[in-house]
């Protein structure tokens, strides 16, 4: 009996275990494997350790690059966490209070940005932005903040956290709708009490709802670190693959691609790219560790 029911599940998670090893698995350890290689003039390769990863980390023609573009990220990662998941937390908490007329509506808008092609999205932003043509100088001056406006794509100060707002307008319903699940999965009796007890509703929310969805903010966390250093799509659309200006947009997605195909004057090179991609690997699996070998456990402890 024991041996027939393996055979079956292993019938059933075959085709699943299939598709993840050619899709998934399999370029993993093909891309970690050509990270290891050098290719001359002619496409040969050679093996040469990790000569690649020392170029990209020490040599000052990489290394400025590289480190330009996960600083780039980290910020990238900090406007997302400072900004959208507060925002979503604030949103999902009000639209989970009883009585709130067109909740479901609300819970729509805020997340049919989430649905729309990131090709729309950069357009669309770009021409409400555009100091040319666009409409949010005249919104400003509409509210006297007329003279706060700038183009805000077209400078180095600023690129980076404009396109960063609008990946955080885009995104924002996934953590809303998260948190949303985690509040209204809350056994009412519980909430009950603490009114019973006279408790406000701040108090109820910091002291009750708050530590009840810390599991989920752990995992809107996790999301986002995931989501923003694989971030590529948004950036590529609207300031290109030299991710300007000047590089200051530039993300480890954008470096990656134009490492290993290549873009105007930069040559391809799918050695150093799988090298670059090996290490946005590393970044991720070591911020994933981090959180299930640390933050997850002391959530484990809290909730015991």
């Amino acid at each position: 009996m024991k041996l027939g029911f393996s055979w079956r599940v292993l019938v059933f998670i075959a085709p699943a275990l299939l598709i993840y090893a050619t899709f998934s698995a399999l370029p993993l350890l093909d891309t970690l494997r050509l990270g290891l290689y050098s290719a001359d003039d002619t496409g040969l390769r050679t093996f040469t350790g990790l000569a690649n990863y020392n170029t990209i980390l020490n040599d000052p023609q990489w290394s400025a690059s590289f480190w330009n573009a996960m600083g780039n990220n980290l910020k990238f990662f900090a406007i997302h966490m400072l900004v959208q998941n507060p925002v979503g937390l604030l949103l999902a908490a009000l639209l989970s209070l009883r009585n709130v007329r067109f909740a479901a509506t609300y819970r729509t808008i805020f997340f049919l940005p989430t649905l729309l092609s990131v090709v729309i999205i950069g357009f669309v932003w770009q021409l409400i932005l555009s100091p040319l043509w666009g409409v949010s100088e005249r919104l400003l001056t509409l509210v006297g903040l007329g003279d706060w406006f700038a183009p805000w794509l077209g400078l180095e100060s600023s690129a980076l956290i404009t396109v960063s707002l609008m990946s955080v307008w885009q995104y924002i319903g996934v953590p809303m709708m998260l948190i949303y699940a985690a509040l209204i999965a809350i056994p009412e009796d519980i909430i009950e009490a603490a009114v019973v007890e006279g408790a406000s509703p701040w108090r109820i929310f910091w002291q009750i709802r708050l530590p009840l969805i810390l599991p989920t903010l752990g995992l809107v966390t996790i999301l986002t670190f995931v989501a923003n250093f694989n971030a590529f799509d948004l950036i590529y659309t609207v300031k290109g693959a030299v991710a300007g200006p000047n590089y200051s947009t530039d993300i480890l997605g954008t470096l990656f691609y134009r490492t290993f195909f290549g873009y105007q004057s930069q040559v391809a090179s799918p050695t150093m790219g799988a090298a670059v991609a090996t290490i946005m690997f590393l970044v991720i699996l070591v911020g994933v560790a981090v959180y299930f070998l640390a933050v997850q456990r002391k959530l484990q402890r809290f909730a015991m």
